[in-house]
């Protein structure tokens, strides 16, 4: 597979902010390779929806600034309408299995969570903590305001929480790929 499609998959997959050197790992390329590419999909994204923007270091896939207002009235509607299913799903699973990462959240939904995730703690119904056992993640969980929300006084009081909350799950931990 091309360095730019990996390179590509991984920015859009990973959503947060991504060093040289983690970029290099996850590609299995050198990281003059890597930063050679970077600059080649930032010159061919000044004509596309997509940019890759640039920060301390590290890189994030992002739309094109030109597009800005578009998306402003995206996520405006967003906040606007009522929760989409995906982020009803997010939430979900945050609510019965959190504090629990994004990438777990992912598994279990089997598709890329960020905007939901950003939606939901926009809103105020999640919040991220630290992870104890990971400090390169976060855990998320539900808020007071998402039990307000909903009318809940405890989040015990959740249809079926004990049965959703003991079921275990086989959820990969996060480690990146083995070293060649």
């Amino acid at each position: 597979m091309a360095l730019k499609s990996v390179i590509e998959s991984i920015l859009l997959v990973y959503g947060d902010p991504i060093t040289i050197k983690k970029l290099a790992k996850f590609s299995r390329a050198k990281e003059e390779e890597v930063k050679k590419t970077l600059s080649t999909l930032t010159t061919e994204y000044q004509k596309r929806g997509f940019a890759i923007l640039e920060k301390d270091g590290e890189y994030q896939l992002s739309s094109h600034p030109d597009n800005a207002s578009y998306i402003e009235e995206l996520i405006k509607d967003e906040f606007t309408e009522e929760l989409s299913r995906s982020a009803l799903e997010t939430l979900t699973i945050i609510a019965y299995k959190g504090p629990i990462t994004r990438v777990s959240v992912e598994h279990i939904r089997g598709v890329n969570c960020s905007f939901s995730i950003r939606n939901l703690l926009m809103r105020g119904l999640i919040e991220r903590i630290d992870n104890p056992k990971d400090s390169r993640s976060y855990l998320y969980r539900v808020t007071f305001d998402f039990l307000k929300h909903f009318g809940f006084k405890r989040i015990e009081e959740l249809p079926n929480y004990e049965e959703f909350t003991n079921e275990k799950l086989e959820i990969p931990e996060e480690k990146p790929p083995a070293s060649e």
